[in-house]
């Protein structure tokens, strides 16, 4: 079975390095997408569809996780997660 490259699939190619390079390739567009034309319930359910799986041990699914938000609470939603294992900054995601 031939290699699929990922993120080196760009890599030789002039100003790959930079923002404008990754844009003009298709970067950005699904965060686009999500912001603009989709709502929290559609993000989260594309989520679920995609497999996404947390890195701890248990592999939990992303989407589930985000499931869990109370969407009927009129105050302020926040998801925090580690970025990274081992991390002692964690990363907050202000959810609506």
């Amino acid at each position: 079975m031939p290699e699929t490259k990922v993120l080196t699939k760009y890599r030789g190619e002039k100003d790959s390095h930079t923002i404008s390079h990754y844009k003009s390739k298709g970067g950005y567009e699904a965060a686009k997408k999500a912001l603009t034309s989709m709502t929290s319930d559609q993000i989260v359910d594309e989520v679920k569809k995609s497999g996404l799986r947390g890195r701890g041990g248990a592999g939990f699914p992303t989407g589930m996780k985000w499931s869990f938000i109370d969407k009927k609470s009129t105050k302020p939603k926040y998801l925090v997660s580690m970025p990274m294992k081992g991390s002692r900054v964690p990363s907050k995601i202000e959810y609506s």
